[in-house]
């Protein structure tokens, strides 16, 4: 990592800024209850990237509180972490009506605010949950089955894409697939996560 925590504060404090007047995308703005930018450390070693905003977000201002946000919370204490040590951020900083997908504009529009995101915190790894923010990233059209159990590169840090919380909540036998993705992570940084965490846990 470089940089002192008051330096990536300092840039992240000024990206959202600049976020909460954003009216880019009309919609959105007049829509969004406010702007969701992202949570944690902001020297984290490891960065959470999801999709868009839902109801819950939109109303509490922050990524990942909803019904698919507590099931995130379960897969990073399994992994032997806390939130705050984890920088999450989404796609999209607003809450598109009906949580429909972004359309490409939108994310297009948000981009540089992710990327700065990224340039601020300088990350060792981005976790993609769900083909969404995958896609968006990495500029991708595989299907996350396909992305997945492998590293890309973006911004200097390992990518690892895998599913979305709120399709495990669908689809709960996909959970045994994203214990695999994050014993990936973790081996590749030196960090043996055993099942009998993950049970202890809840994940």
């Amino acid at each position: 990592m470089t940089g002192t925590a008051g330096d990536a504060s300092g840039g992240l404090e000024g990206i959202a800024g600049v976020v909460a007047g954003c009216r880019l995308c009309q919609e959105l703005a007049e829509t969004r209850t406010q702007t969701v930018f992202g949570v944690g450390d902001p020297n984290a070693k490891i960065l959470f990237v999801g999709e868009a905003p839902g109801a819950d977000e939109d109303r509490l201002g922050e990524p990942f509180v909803g019904r698919a946000g507590k099931l995130l919370n379960q897969i990073i204490e399994a992994c032997g972490m806390r939130r705050e040590e984890i920088y999450i951020c989404n796609i999209l900083k607003c809450r598109p009506p009906g949580n429909r997908n972004p359309s490409p504009e939108e994310a297009g529009n948000c981009r540089q605010f992710l990327d700065g995101q990224i340039a601020s915190v300088q990350p060792e790894y981005i976790v993609c949950w769900g083909s969404v923010a995958a896609k968006n990233l990495l500029d991708s059209t595989e299907t996350i089955g396909r992305m997945r159990r492998q590293f890309f590169e973006y911004g200097g840090a390992k990518v690892l894409c895998t599913y979305h919380p709120s399709y495990l909540l669908r689809n709960p036998s996909a959970k045994k697939d994203v214990w695999e993705d994050m014993q990936l992570l973790f081996a590749d940084m030196g960090v043996t996560l055993t099942a009998a965490k993950r049970s202890d846990n809840g994940a």
